[in-house]
């Protein structure tokens, strides 16, 4: 059966993937300003239209903000995150932490099954420096869903208050106590319970 003859990659799609690639390493971290279009020419060894429609493109997926009179800057670190911002950019705060809440319950209930020493450890580490938005992070992370992973992180990127800077609940660290002999002793239930209790959003108000 015949099938298409795949066509090379360009010189266009290689640009938008060097670019992208400079934002999701972080090296263009969101709400940095990125090269203006005679450096990025200067930097890739390009033509000035290759580089405007690239910019262009990746705008339009929803990662750079081009801004008039003031540069482009990144907003977004993946095209998820861009459609996300686009679509839920004015939703109320309150709606996203709780989303946000609800996606750290069933991390924590994964989590207890899945977790691995090497997470436990890291979450001995955070509990003890008093890490609160990284704790939460991790307990995420060690569910090993990479969809829950993936919109946990992009929703964070709505908050419009920087929840690392934000002052530690009071009760926060004993709750995370509780939450990671939960997670040690693989007990879901009661690492749902805890996660709930203590979900990030109700240290910022949520």
């Amino acid at each position: 059966m015949l099938r298409p003859v795949p066509r090379p990659v360009g010189l266009f799609e290689r640009v938008v993937d060097r670019l992208r690639q400079q934002i999701t390493s972080g090296a263009w971290p969101v709400g940095s300003r990125i090269p203006t279009e005679p450096e990025l020419v200067r930097h890739l060894g390009v033509a000035r239209n290759t580089v405007r429609e690239a910019v262009r493109a990746l705008a339009h997926n929803g990662l750079l903000d081009i801004r008039h009179g003031s540069g482009t800057y990144v907003v977004a670190t993946s095209e998820l995150a861009g459609v996300m911002r686009r679509r839920f950019g004015g939703a109320e705060q309150g709606d996203v932490i709780e989303v946000r809440g609800a996606l750290e319950v069933a991390a924590a209930r994964t989590a207890a099954r899945r977790r691995t020493e090497e997470d436990l450890r890291l979450l001995d580490v955070l509990l003890e420096r008093g890490a609160d938005a990284d704790f939460h992070r991790a307990v995420v992370a060690a569910s090993r869903n990479e969809v829950l992973v993936e919109l946990y992180a992009h929703l964070g990127q709505l908050s419009a208050r920087d929840r690392s800077a934000a002052p530690p609940c009071p009760d926060a660290r004993e709750g995370h106590s509780r939450l990671l002999a939960a997670l040690r002793a693989s007990a879901p239930g009661a690492a749902a319970a805890e996660a709930a209790a203590h979900r990030f959003g109700r240290h910022l108000g949520g």
